[in-house]
């Protein structure tokens, strides 16, 4: 008989293990419970939040018993803010976890349990990863309980990060430790140009304002950055001085650019694009290789992350130099461009004509000649491939791969596949899938984003006797 848990109530409870999203779960005569912010190793109070059928959500009250794998989080803003909530979790138990994560995953959804999948490779910065930063701007702050009754604070104004669960506050963030220091001298200098302007913040629930994201990317190998700053209507008086005085100031800064959306959408992809100062495009080497990145084209957010992920998908595609490579899902032409030099040639498939456009520039960029991008539907554009593949790199987004394109993969049956996923859950889905044709050889997590629950995980798969 599980115990009656009403909302509301109060109760202590160790925790365990976590769970997918990381969260700490535990169990409390039977029931399921997850809880926000503990760990495995806590002895926590905590609140019901909500109660379902078979388990509660809980937030935690107090810390009665801390975890061994505990440490003090340098940031201020950590259980507030939604981005990362592991920091309090010792870095080389965050990866036995997210190994943890990939392996429940194959076992529980795709019943594969005698792969190996190796220890999570770590990533090289465990701070300062990320090389691309998006801040709202909004009308209303969210308050840290220490803030709380001080009359000095402008609660009209905030330039950062959302608190989950609340789309219209936002945390005035003084500095996010994902990003390099640089980006937090740039977020403080915009927010005083922003509060002097005289223009209001967007409301995220009135629509009504002028200042809506500021967009910062980093290029690690240049210590080059762009800042792109979201407006809702083009009004140039305001927003050049900004330009202009981050370019007199910061040397690092090539570029700033000023889109304009006034779409209700809270996306800070704006419908136009003006330069305001410096070069429209930034450059990027990954790997001895130059890319391109324009303002809206997807790129790996942890630069030394992505060349790790690189080498492992090198790795396992073993290229002989004699190899037709198929990459589905190709976007700007990375790992297409990545594996070339090693194969006979590539054709990497790619639904969106920016990024084809982008990844054809990049094969320039790296005098790569042997090189080709479809663009279109994977669905649509797979049947009309002939040739014999040898082998597939396959990088689907977060839902995985469309059923139909799976039974196109197992037509065209490559003697290998490499599967890049950044979902366990839909990889282990695909898998499943592709478990009559082929066989899992290894697994290796790749961790891209410390303090998060997220990881990326290369499958290699070979066909069973062809």
């Amino acid at each position: 008989e599980t115990m009656a848990l009403k909302k509301g109530q109060i109760f202590e409870i160790d925790i365990e293990t976590i769970a997918f999203g990381g969260r700490g779960l535990g169990r409390l005569e039977g029931m399921a419970v997850f809880v926000d912010q503990a760990l495995p190793g806590d002895r926590v109070r905590a609140r019901v939040v909500r109660k379902k059928k078979r388990h509660a959500e809980a937030r935690m009250v107090e810390l009665l018993e801390p975890s061994a794998d505990r440490v003090d989080p340098p940031c201020q803003y950590v259980g507030w803010c939604g981005g990362c909530k592991w920091q309090a979790l010792k870095y080389e138990r965050q990866l036995v976890y997210k190994r943890d994560q990939v392996e429940e995953a194959l076992g529980h959804i795709a019943g594969i349990d005698e792969v190996p999948v190796h220890p999570t490779l770590a990533s090289q910065q465990v701070y300062h990863y990320r090389n691309k930063m998006e801040f709202s701007c909004a009308d209303r702050r969210w308050l840290l309980p220490a803030q709380m009754g001080d009359s000095t604070i402008d609660t009209g104004f905030a330039l950062g990060l959302h608190v989950p669960g609340t789309f219209y506050k936002v945390l005035d963030i003084e500095a996010c430790l994902l990003q390099p220091d640089l980006g937090n001298q740039l977020l403080d200098t915009v927010r005083r140009h922003m509060r002097a302007s005289g223009r209001p913040p967007y409301g995220l629930k009135s629509h009504v304002g002028f200042w809506r994201f500021l967009m910062l990317r980093h290029a690690v190998a240049h210590a080059h950055w762009r800042v792109n700053l979201v407006t809702s209507e083009e009004d140039r008086e305001t927003v050049q001085p900004l330009a202009d005085d981050l370019m007199m100031h910061y040397p690092q800064v090539v570029s700033v650019v000023n889109n304009i959306s006034d779409r209700r959408a809270a996306i800070a992809v704006g419908e136009r694009e003006i330069l305001l100062a410096g070069k429209p495009v930034l450059r990027e080497s990954v790997a001895g290789l130059q890319f391109n990145v324009s303002a809206n084209s997807f790129f790996q957010t942890n630069t030394l992350g992505a060349a790790a992920m690189y080498g492992v998908v090198e790795r396992m595609a073993d290229l002989q130099g004699t190899e037709q490579v198929l990459d589905l899902y190709s976007g700007t032409g990375a790992i297409s461009i990545y594996l070339a030099t090693r194969a006979k040639s590539v054709v990497g498939f790619e639904w969106t004509a920016a990024a084809v456009a982008d990844a054809e520039i990049n094969c320039r960029l790296n005098g790569v000649t042997n090189c080709r991008f479809v663009e279109g539907d994977v669905l649509k554009q797979l049947p009309a491939w002939e040739r014999p593949v040898d082998v597939m790199i396959v990088d689907p987004p977060r839902v995985g791969m469309h059923p139909k394109v799976l039974k196109q993969v197992i037509d065209l049956a490559p003697g290998r596949i490499v599967y890049v996923s950044c979902n366990p859950a839909t990889l282990a889905r695909d898998l499943l899938a592709l478990k009559t044709c082929y066989q899992v050889a290894e697994v290796q997590p790749v961790d891209m984003f410390p303090h998060t629950w997220h990881i990326e995980a290369v499958a290699r798969l070979e066909k069973i006797n062809p």
